[in-house]
């Protein structure tokens, strides 16, 4: 078994070498609430528990603002097993979730327009 810093447990040839629920323990839903584009953030404070090592990579991409897309993006992980991971780190107290800002400003419509007419001529 690789140690954790080596990363996701990948293959070039043959891709992930670990089923995504195995790396969550067969948990479908984290224990906090999460969007896809909620900030995660290190703490600084180290886990006192043992980490895999999906969860060292996590942890280690979260000195900085990231969101959970990209993290899951990072992982190679479909979202739902990100976010498990992370409410482990939640949990430990090793990162922080901020949940994204939405402002209340009325959307252009005439930048969606020019947007869809973009995509239009794209096909």
């Amino acid at each position: 078994m690789p140690a954790p810093q080596d990363g996701p447990l990948l293959d070039d040839a043959a891709g992930r070498l670990i089923r995504p629920y195995t790396i969550s323990n067969g948990r479908t839903r984290p224990s906090t609430a999460f969007d896809l584009l909620s900030l995660i953030m290190a703490t600084g404070i180290e886990p006192d528990v043992p980490l895999g090592p999906e969860h060292t990579v996590a942890l280690g991409m979260c000195e900085g603002p990231m969101s959970v897309a990209e993290i899951a993006a990072h992982l190679r992980l479909p979202a739902v097993v990100a976010k498990v991971i992370l409410s482990d780190l939640v949990a430990c107290g090793a990162v922080t979730a901020h949940a994204p800002a939405f402002h209340d400003m009325p959307t252009d419509r005439s930048l969606l327009e020019a947007v869809l007419d973009g995509l239009r001529r794209q096909l």
